[in-house]
């Protein structure tokens, strides 16, 4: 039982004693004691001065005595107003940090077969461009969120569903058809993903022109935009698409496949991966069929155009929109779908959709929509719903080729974590290869954390240079520290391995005590991002951690104290700092290295 818990129980025994009342947890709050009064954790009285008849401070003073008699965590308190602040003893500390370094795992829970399944749905690409730095922050939210409701012991499918068919689709292969002359990506060089990225923008390219040349000859624009020849032909092979034709068929499956191979080649260099990836090619055919469905039941209705519709006024909502009068499907259809088909899959018991905050509208229609079609987590779906990620110099447009390509940002990352390590002097006494891999794993800690600290729900400045740098809230900040732990417990490999038990007469300093109270709140910090869906509580929390390791490190020296139980402490403290940047950092999906 940790320490809050001990407190926790035992000014219930104390109110119960006193007062006679069995006290709620609710009404048994432990908050951190501020910092300009003195104690370790503050219990707030006012719950039980109705019960006691007594002012705030003579209650609080009540409860404090009790308290130090009957619980050894306690050493003293102090009453201010309705606030009874309590030092924890020594001992009771030095207790809790051989705890913390013989629990492996601490901090996290452990899934078992009867834990909740949670399914995460991230990424999401489109087959006609590369990903880019938006996709980058929806794989690191994604990922990351599937690490921590790991880590508050669910057990977890990691999805993807890839929109490899549509009109957007076809843009690229008819550009390709056109102007490509047989070029692959072992002919160009290039990867998979990035050749049809050009052939989308080159077809956007001579759209324009076609627009243009018919708004000169005196067709207003939206006009020229449906009767442009290039947009028409797109639409026809669309159509051969749908019937199923071997040629467009056959091109579809040859472009599609070379920007797979791109896409496993990013997804592996972001540190991502997925449990199952479905295709909206397989998947629109199952919503249309569990449209038709809901139509006979009548929880849809047919227009007289022919086109399928359901009514979601009772809801507050307008109507939607599922099948076309031509008989073809919309995203909402494709949706449902692959609800159909992941349903079957898996006893999904949470199902968390990973979407920009544009889609906010589609997926409260979503829920609705599957709840009345029977899937028992159709209503709680949760949408984790994210901001855009914006650059110093404005948005990025895909069609116009102006976006942050994610290959080309990792690679900047990476170069530059290799140059200012090197300005650093932190790579002088290394070998290539280890410079080469400690460049990566900093540039992407340095990428990954600068997203990720970010309350997803907001938009946000992307700015390379600001999240390179080994000083502030940063993620090489974080990994240095780890880093420089390392080698002060290598440095003493001896007593390390040795795990001895520490005196529990020990005396500790303000210090200590308050980096043994930040590790603790390791689990409190997991449990809450797990609840909130948020992966920047785990950063903030790292963050504040890493700092207080380092303001000890700055006013206590380690390896050169010469009391041999002090020295103990704290190499036990700083190995447990370590293990718990590791695991919290690993959480984000951020390697951290053993030297830097």
């Amino acid at each position: 039982m940790n320490i809050e818990a001990l407190i926790s129980k035992a000014a219930g025994d104390a109110v119960k004693a006193l007062y006679g009342i069995d006290a709620t947890d609710k009404m048994l709050q432990l908050q951190k004691t501020r910092s300009e009064f003195e104690g370790n954790l503050t219990l707030v009285v006012f719950p039980f001065v109705k019960a006691a008849k007594k002012s705030p401070e003579q209650t609080g003073e009540e409860i404090g005595t009790y308290l130090t008699e009957h619980c050894a965590a306690v050493d003293k308190y102090n009453v201010v107003k309705g606030f009874l602040n309590l030092s924890v003893g020594d001992g009771a500390w030095l207790q809790l940090l051989e705890a913390i370094d013989q629990d492996e795992h601490f901090g996290t829970k452990q899934a078992t077969e009867q834990s909740p399944l949670v399914m995460i749905e991230y990424s999401s690409p489109n087959t006609n461009k590369p990903l880019h730095l938006g996709h980058v922050r929806n794989n690191l939210l994604g990922w990351s969120l599937a690490k921590i409701m790991e880590a508050n012991g669910n057990r977890v499918v990691k999805t993807n569903i890839v929109n490899d068919r549509g009109i957007h689709i076809c843009k690229s292969m008819l550009a390709w058809l056109k102007w490509g002359n047989g070029e692959t990506p072992e002919s160009s060089g290039k990867k998979g993903d990035h050749l049809i990225g050009d052939y989308y923008v080159a077809f956007d390219k001579h759209y324009r022109e076609e627009i243009k040349e018919l708004v000169a000859k005196g067709m207003d624009e939206e006009q020229a935009k449906q009767e442009a020849p290039l947009i028409k032909e797109a639409h026809e092979m669309l159509v051969k698409w749908e019937q199923g034709d071997p040629e467009v068929r056959a091109l579809w499956e040859k472009m599609n496949a070379w920007v797979y191979a791109g896409f496993d080649e990013t997804y592996q260099k972001m540190g991502v991966a997925f449990d199952k990836i479905y295709y909206e090619s397989q998947t629109y055919l199952k919503g249309k069929a569990k449209v038709e469905e809901g139509l006979q039941k009548g929880l849809f209705f047919r227009k007289d155009d022919g086109s399928v519709w359901a009514d979601l006024t009772n809801e507050g909502l307008d109507q939607k929109l599922l099948l076309r009068s031509d008989g073809t499907s919309v995203y909402m259809t494709q949706d449902i779908g692959t609800a159909e088909m992941r349903f079957q899959d898996y006893p999904i018991d949470k199902m968390i959709y990973v979407v920009g905050n544009e889609q906010n509208y589609h997926f409260q229609v979503l829920s609705i929509l599957l709840d009345r079609l029977g899937f028992k987590w159709g209503k709680e779906l949760t949408h984790f719903s994210y901001g855009m990620v914006e650059l110093p110099n404005g948005k990025m447009k895909s069609r116009e080729g102006t976006v942050v390509d994610a290959d080309d940002l990792m690679q900047l990352m990476v170069d530059d974590a290799y140059k200012t390590s090197m300005e650093l002097g932190k790579f002088d006494d290394m070998t290539e290869a280890e410079r080469q891999e400690i460049a990566r794993i900093v540039g992407m800690g340095a990428l990954k954390y600068f997203i990720l600290k970010v309350d997803a729900r907001k938009n946000m400045l992307f700015n390379p240079e600001e999240s390179i740098d080994f000083n502030g809230n940063t993620g090489p900040f974080i990994q240095y520290t780890h880093a420089r732990i390392r080698s002060i417990l290598r440095k003493n490999e001896e007593l390390t391995t040795k795990n001895e038990a520490l005196e529990l007469s020990s005396s500790l300093s303000t210090k200590e005590i308050e980096l043994i109270q930040k590790m603790n709140e390791f689990g409190a910090a997991v449990e809450q991002a797990g609840k909130d869906y948020s992966p920047s509580g785990i950063a903030n929390y790292c963050y504040e951690l890493t700092k207080v390791f380092n303001q000890f490190y700055h006013d206590f020296s380690i390896l050169n104290e010469p009391d041999e139980q002090k020295k103990a402490v704290r190499l036990m403290i700083a190995r447990n700092v370590a293990k718990i940047i590791k695991s919290a950092m690993n959480l984000l999906g951020i390697e951290v290295p053993e030297r830097m």
